[in-house]
C-alpha cells in the first residue's frame, strides 16, 4: 500500500472519518462504513452491543493492515456505523481488494463480539422462515 500509516481506534463515540490529507502517492482511496442493519436473522433489532478485549483488539487491528480502522464498542443503533475503514493504494483494484481482505481478517481475528438487541414486539423466533414482504 502507498500509505505506511495505520490508525486504529476502538471507541464508544460515534464514528467520524479522519480529517487527514490523502496520501499524494495514492491513486485510489476506498472508504468503507460498516452500518448496523435493522434486521438480524430476519428479526428487527434496535441495534447491536459490541464488546472487545481492548488491548488485544487494538493489537490485532494494527496487524491487519496499513490503513485507518475505527470500530465502535458499546451499543450502536440500527442505521449507525460501527466500522470505518479507509485504504490508500496506487490503484483502485488494490484498494478494493485490500478493503475486502481487511474486513474479512477483522471478522476472523479481532476479539470484538456483537450481541444484537432485538425489538420487544418482534415475535419471530431465530431460525424460523422469514415472512414474505409486500411490494
Amino acid at each position: 500500500m502507498a500509505n505506511p500509516v495505520c490508525k486504529v481506534l476502538l471507541t464508544k463515540a460515534p464514528l467520524k472519518a479522519p480529517e487527514d490529507d490523502v496520501d499524494p502517492a495514492a491513486g485510489a482511496v476506498v472508504v468503507f462504513w460498516g452500518v448496523v442493519r435493522e434486521l438480524e436473522d430476519g428479526r428487527k433489532i434496535e441495534g447491536i452491543d459490541y464488546e472487545a478485549h481492548q488491548a488485544m483488539a487494538e493489537h490485532q487491528l494494527q496487524l491487519v493492515a496499513e490503513t485507518a480502522i475505527h470500530h465502535r464498542i458499546g451499543f450502536v443503533r440500527a442505521g449507525e456505523p460501527s466500522l470505518f475503514l479507509q485504504v490508500w493504494a496506487q490503484h483502485r483494484a488494490a484498494a478494493f481488494e485490500s478493503s475486502k481482505w481487511i474486513v474479512d481478517e477483522l471478522k476472523k481475528n479481532v476479539p470484538i463480539w456483537k450481541r444484537p438487541r432485538f425489538k420487544a414486539n418482534n415475535r419471530r423466533r431465530p431460525g424460523s422462515p422469514i415472512p414474505a414482504t409486500a411490494e
